[in-house]
């Protein structure tokens, strides 16, 4: 059922961000409040048995639910962001791009050594970013405790490449 409706709601957009590529929207869940809290419930039912200290959401939507999510779970929320976004002392991990390079940061006192972090963002496509994220939550001493995304497109196999690191990944709406 969440699924459907997360299909229904989500806008395809052509050639963004560039030609060939079909982009999916999530922007238009954001104007249906019920639809937000419905993500947030399937979110909390299906990661109800695993252990989770902390929600480690990437920027920038990864915010949007994953906020939401700790709240819920009554658990921190550790963003995860661009290089150059956090004011306090950070560790950073580069990592490739089909296109290029990119950096991520967090903060050094983000989470305790040996806490379960759960890594969300909206969309997991290749996986990238979510095994870079994986990496560097684990290189500060923290534990994946699963990945979560409202949106995975299965064709570009994201999945395998992060299960090594933990076989619990969430997607809501597989494409």
């Amino acid at each position: 059922m969440i699924e459907q409706q997360i299909k229904t709601a989500i806008r395809d957009i052509p050639d963004f961000p560039k030609p060939g590529i079909i982009f999916k929207d999530i922007t238009p869940i954001l104007k249906d409040p019920q639809l937000c809290i419905n993500i947030v419930d399937a979110f909390v039912e299906k990661l109800k048995d695993i252990r989770i200290d902390a929600i480690a959401g990437i920027e920038s939507r990864g915010f949007l639910f994953g906020l939401t999510l700790a709240t819920k779970l009554g658990v921190p929320f550790v963003p995860v962001r661009k290089a150059g976004k956090l004011p306090f002392t950070i560790k950073q991990k580069a990592y490739k791009l089909e296109y290029g390079t990119a950096t991520i940061e967090l903060h050094t006192d983000a989470f305790e050594p040996g806490q379960h972090i759960l890594i969300h963002d909206d969309l997991l496509a290749t996986g990238g970013t979510a095994l870079a994220a994986s990496e560097l939550i684990q290189e500060m001493g923290g534990i994946v405790a699963g990945f979560s995304f409202v949106v995975g497109l299965g064709f570009l196999n994201g999945k395998e490449r992060i299960a090594p690191v933990c076989d619990r990944v969430v997607v809501l709406a597989e494409y």
